[in-house]
C-alpha cells in the first residue's frame, strides 16, 4: 500500500467514523488528515521524479561508458584483452601481459634472447634501451627510418 492510498484508507476512517466536523476534535483530525493528503502526495511527486531522474543518470553512464571507451582507445583501435583495471589500453602502464602490437615495441634482447616491450610514442625519444634481464645495452632502430640504418630515428640524419 503506498503512502497515499494509506492516507486515503485513513479518511475513509475517519469519514465512517461520523465525528463531528465541528467539534474540536473533529477539526483536529481534519487538519491532519489534510496534511497528510498532501505529504502523500509531495511524496508521490518525489519518488516520480527520482525515477525520472535515476533513469536519466543510467542513460548518461551509458552515454559517459561510450565516449570513454572511444577517448582511451589507442589511435589505430587496437583491441587489449588483459581486462585490468589500470590498463586503459596503455599497455606500459600495467605488469598484464598484453599483447598490443599497434601501442608496443617489442625489442629482443641478444645477449639473453629476452623480450623487451616498449611504448611507440617513447621509443623515438630514445637511443639507448637497457635489458632489465642481463642489464645489456641495446641500439634502438627506429622503424619509420627508410634507410635501415642504426644512426638514426630522423628522416632529415639519413641523407
Amino acid at each position: 500500500m503506498t503512502v497515499s492510498e494509506k492516507a486515503s484508507y485513513l479518511k475513509g476512517l475517519l469519514d465512517g467514523m461520523n465525528y463531528d466536523q465541528n467539534s474540536n476534535e473533529g477539526k483536529l483530525f481534519a487538519a491532519i488528515l489534510d496534511l497528510l493528503e498532501d505529504l502523500a502526495l509531495s511524496v508521490q511527486d518525489l519518488e516520480d521524479e527520482t525515477a525520472m531522474l535515476n533513469e536519466y543518470i543510467e542513460e548518461i553512464d551509458e552515454d559517459l561508458g561510450e565516449v570513454e571507451k572511444d577517448f582511451y582507445e589507442c589511435e589505430d583501435d587496437c583491441d587489449c584483452d588483459c581486462e585490468c583495471d589500470d590498463c586503459d589500453c596503455d599497455c606500459d602502464d600495467c605488469d598484464c601481459d598484453c599483447d598490443c602490437e599497434d601501442c608496443v615495441e617489442e625489442l629482443e634482447c641478444p645477449a639473453c634472447g629476452e623480450m623487451i616491450y616498449i611504448d611507440s610514442e617513447e621509443i623515438e625519444h630514445m637511443e639507448k634501451v637497457i635489458c632489465p634481464s642481463c642489464n645489456a645495452e641495446l641500439d634502438v632502430v627506429c622503424n619509420d627510418c627508410e634507410c635501415d640504418c642504426d644512426c638514426c630515428c630522423d628522416e632529415d640524419d639519413c641523407e
